[in-house]
């Protein structure tokens, strides 16, 4: 079933999901909101001719009140990461654009699912969470899905196999505070030392696997790709509309999305990534995975640094007028 999916931003992030979506299925309606509305417009215009092509789909750009019943609400708005800047000097502006536009579409899309997508995403996931007044299964944060994918390309080409037959994953903040459990990570439910000698036994010449490495390609790739284009928006997109393509489908997924911790692993109080069941009803609850004592280390020594950044911003909404 197509859905309504309204994008808020109509930045290249806002406006790659958008296109990504008017080539597939998922969405047979998307809206585009942004402040600048003659953006939004031509980004409207530029997609919707090169829907020809396809089956028809409505795409148009809006204000607030055209979000009404959307499916699906992608929230991108905010200041792009510049050049060696990180995802967590970005916070109290990019928390105050949220604010502002946080009662605005709630208003008009109460149902809807909401997929947080502007940085850092953890924290905008928690300020959302706080003052939006909904459900917290219908709060999605991007998280580390795309610290996920691109720790799954990167071991794809060290081990050369296929992606969809690793199982590895980002936990914690999307930033510099992350980690890989590397103890539940395998290849098609081979662990990865013991695939290295079946790869081995099979003829194929593996360099060893630099762990630290493998971290540093996935926690920093980001920004190399920053400094050399100026934003990164393709692999970002693909990952959120993957997202869509979970939430709309007929069962629940497994994913390593952000959201509210309720006493997993011993942490409270503040939004990360670890593996999350997420479909049609949103947020279903976490996934326990059987981590080391020192995986359950880095993980709260994470969700430390995003509480104490959280110390340190206002998330108060101002009083009405």
């Amino acid at each position: 079933m197509s859905s309504k999916i309204t994008i808020i931003g109509a930045g290249s992030v806002g406006s790659t999901i958008a296109y990504t979506l008017s080539q597939g299925d998922i969405a047979s309606e998307i809206v585009m909101i942004d402040i600048n509305k003659t953006k939004a417009k031509g980004e409207v215009m530029d997609i919707i001719q090169g829907t020809c092509f396809r089956n028809p789909i409505k795409v148009t750009a809006g204000e607030y009140s055209d979000a009404v019943d959307s499916d699906i609400v992608i929230i991108t708005s905010g200041l792009a990461r510049k050049p060696g800047q990180t995802r967590l000097e970005l916070t109290q502006t990019n928390v105050n654009i949220l604010k502002s536009i946080t009662p605005e579409i709630v208003k008009y899309a109460p149902n809807a699912l909401y997929i947080i997508v502007s940085n850092p995403v953890d924290i905008m996931t928690y300020v959302f969470t706080k003052i939006s007044g909904l459900p917290e299964n219908q709060i999605i944060g991007s998280g580390t899905i795309l610290d996920t994918a691109r720790l799954k390309q990167g071991l794809s080409e060290q081990l050369q196999v296929a992606q969809k037959n690793i199982h590895a994953y980002v936990y914690g903040e999307h930033g510099d505070s992350s980690f890989v459990p590397w103890s539940c990570a395998d290849v098609a439910g081979v662990a990865l030392e013991d695939y290295y000698e079946c790869a081995e036994r099979m003829g194929k010449k593996l360099t060893p696997l630099n762990k630290e490495a493998m971290l540093t390609y996935v926690q920093k790739s980001g920004g190399e790709i920053i400094a050399s284009k100026g934003a990164t928006f393709y692999a970002v997109s693909a990952s959120v509309c993957q997202i869509c393509s979970i939430v709309t489908a007929a069962s629940d997924s497994v994913a390593t999305v952000s959201s509210m911790m309720h006493g997993e692993y011993g942490i409270d109080d503040v939004c990360l990534s670890t593996l999350t069941l997420v479909g049609p009803n949103g947020i279903q609850g976490k996934i326990p995975m059987d981590l080391k004592n020192s995986e359950i280390d880095k993980l709260k020594a994470s969700a430390q640094v995003l509480k104490d950044i959280i110390a340190q911003i206002d998330i108060t909404m101002p009083e009405a007028e």
